[in-house]
């Protein structure tokens, strides 16, 4: 079992950034590829960032690149999502996932444990 917490969430002003956490416990954190997902009211959950378990791979949704950084530090279990130059469609219930021993990718079905997820608001 992997249990993940986020933080970081908040409210902020259209242009503003965020910078949100990931606290995993339990199995091997470095082991386990991490992705972030979020899912804005009346949406479906959609794929935003991940780093493989090697940390040298990254992927990112066409939404977010060059706005977004994922990071992980293997020492203190923790993924980051850094989110600069925020939007109003960023609005959205955050989620990370942890995927045992996998490349980062944007599917969610391969990822096995999930957040509770944290609020992030963007106002115009």
């Amino acid at each position: 079992q992997v249990q993940l917490v986020e933080s970081g969430g908040g409210l902020v002003q259209a242009g503003g950034s965020l910078r949100l956490s990931c606290a995993a416990s339990g199995r091997i954190f470095r082991n386990y590829a991490m992705g972030w997902f979020r899912q804005a009211p009346g949406k479906e959950r959609e794929f935003v960032a991940a780093i493989s378990w090697s940390g040298g791979n990254t992927n990112y949704a066409d939404s977010v690149k060059g706005r977004f950084t994922i990071s992980r530090d293997n020492a203190k279990n923790t993924v980051y999502l850094q989110m600069n130059s925020l939007k109003p469609e960023d609005t959205a219930v955050y989620y990370c996932a942890a995927d045992a021993w996998g490349s980062g990718s944007h599917d969610a079905h391969p990822y096995e444990y999930w957040g509770q997820g944290t609020q992030v608001t963007v106002s115009s």
